[in-house]
């Protein structure tokens, strides 16, 4: 696509055309992946960073089951196995195992793998679906009207600009100018602060490829980057410090001495980093013509891993959307559905990583002996760990279904095998569009082909699915007439010319 203009004469107003249909603000995982979705469903977008070159370093080192899915439907996943660990469960402390091989999925695991490579992987593919990446393009403000949004940006040079779009999505992270320029509140408060990052080489691998020990003087967490680095996250309970306090790696040594027992030779630093965490979530995803996504709509603890994993799929619920609503297939109802759907899961997850951080960060010597006794109990509840899984890897998570709905309805998918190429649901799902899985579809469903991919079932699998862009279940229903499929069709992909069918 087309550069937009960023000279410092550059403008537009409300009677101008926009610059693109959608403006993505901040290019990490998030950004990246939307506007990739964007791009590719022929949606006009681009995409802000302040940044003028990628960077090499990150805090977030891990995929869980879910997100690998919905990297699987874009193409990426077997890349991103290929340079990550994988993993099947966790001992975040005492016997209590989160085992996530029974998951059924084609990834029961979590894939450490450097947030880096995962935006790299997400850069190409949506530089090459078409998207205008502009890099050292600092939002500083928006404003918006019935018709589209204006968004001041400013260069390194500090020439400034104006770009209007139909709607803009801030995944621009914690400290976010999207949402600061709605005025959006985020409450909450600080979850643990003087946190230690360090990404060293080991002369002793860890027992285990997720390595985590704590005691009264705090914890220490280990994660290997499958190259030779590993990641440490330590916090010591006796010296907590600004964020902006010298870190050294005999810092580092000190707490995995006194909570490991070894430092296991820990040398070579690439990385030493302080930081805190805060758990916080905006009360909307939406306003007006503006959304927000990612940490700039929810931080949590690092507690589970699962931030990058649930702004990857913030994204992945909100693109099909915004592309349906901008080719006119669907109406303005449909982007409150991200809302709808979304603000329960970042308000799940802020619940989650909360209870596990509070868990490994108690110094009462009862309460460490109670969370004892309480893994040993729970590590013998099977139902218990299968549902701790299902909810850390992403797999479990449902969405809200209308009243009479068939009960597959707003449930995720799994990788169903067709009857023809591609072999895979999530296959077909590259594509970018529904699915319409059942049998002898093919001809119901065609005046819709060019916004649907249909196929058949492998197996007996009864009911008709409607499968929405990002896996979950749109609509289903046991041996339906064809007038009830058009129905769904016209529901959720909108009216088309009959006449092709």
């Amino acid at each position: 696509m087309d550069t937009p203009d960023l000279s410092p004469s550059a403008s537009s107003n409300r009677c101008g055309a926009p610059d693109a249909d959608v403006l993505v603000v901040g290019a990490g995982p998030t950004g990246l992946l939307l506007a990739g979705d964007l791009a590719g469903s022929g949606v006009d977008v681009t995409l802000l960073e302040r940044r003028d070159h990628e960077s090499n370093l990150s805090r977030a080192f891990s995929l869980h089951a879910r997100t690998l899915e919905q990297l699987d439907a874009r193409g990426l996943a077997d890349e991103l196995l290929r340079i990550g660990t994988p993993t099947r469960a966790l001992h975040p402390f005492g016997r209590l195992s989160i085992d996530f091989s029974g998951l059924r999925t084609r990834f029961p695991f979590i894939l450490t793998i450097p947030q880096w490579q995962v935006e790299r992987a997400l850069l190409r593919r949506a530089e090459e679906a078409g998207a205008s990446i502009l890099r050292g393009a600092r939002a500083t403000g928006l404003r918006q009207d019935p018709d589209g949004v204006d968004v001041d940006v400013r260069h390194p040079d500090g020439a400034t600009a104006t770009l209007r779009a139909r709607y803009v999505v801030g995944t621009d992270g914690a400290s976010s100018t999207v949402r600061e320029s709605l005025g959006m509140p985020f409450p909450g408060k600080s979850a643990i602060s003087s946190v230690m990052l360090a990404d060293v080489l080991l002369d002793h691998a860890p027992d285990e490829i997720f390595n985590f020990a704590s005691n009264e003087d705090g914890f220490t967490f280990f994660a290997p980057f499958g190259d030779g680095w590993y990641r440490i996250i330590g916090w010591d309970r006796r010296r907590q410090v600004p964020d902006d306090a010298p870190l050294t790696l005999e810092d580092v040594r000190d707490i995995t001495k006194r909570t490991i027992g070894s430092d296991l030779g820990m040398r070579d630093p690439r990385w030493l980093s302080r930081f805190h965490s805060d758990e916080r979530q905006v009360p909307r995803y939406r306003q007006g013509r503006v959304f927000l996504a990612g940490d700039a709509a929810h931080v949590h603890s690092p507690a589970g891993g699962m931030g990058m994993n649930t702004g990857l799929q913030d994204a992945a619920n909100l693109g099909w959307k915004l592309a349906a609503v901008v080719h006119g297939w669907a109406g303005d109802a449909l982007l409150d559905s991200y809302h709808a759907e979304r603000h329960p899961v970042g308000r799940m997850v802020l619940r989650v990583s909360h209870a596990l951080l509070t868990a490994v960060t108690t110094g009462s010597p009862l309460i460490r002996v109670l969370r004892a006794a309480l893994a040993t109990a729970v590590h013998q509840l099977v139902v218990v760990e299968a549902r701790a899984s299902r909810g850390i890897s992403g797999i479990g998570i449902t969405y809200p279904a209308p009243r009479g709905s068939h009960p597959l309805t707003g449930h995720r998918v799994p990788d169903l095998r067709l009857a023809q190429e591609p072999a895979r649901l999530y296959e077909a799902l590259r594509e970018g569009k529904f699915v319409l899985v059942g049998r002898d579809v093919a001809a119901v469903a065609a005046p819709w082909a060019e916004r649907l991919v249909t196929a058949s079932p492998a197996t007996s699998l009864r009911p008709t699915l409607l499968v929405r862009p990002d896996g979950y279940a749109a609509w289903a229903a046991e041996d339906p007439d064809p007038d009830e499929v058009r129905k769904a069709l016209t529901l959720w992909l909108g009216a088309v010319d009959r006449r092709a069918a």
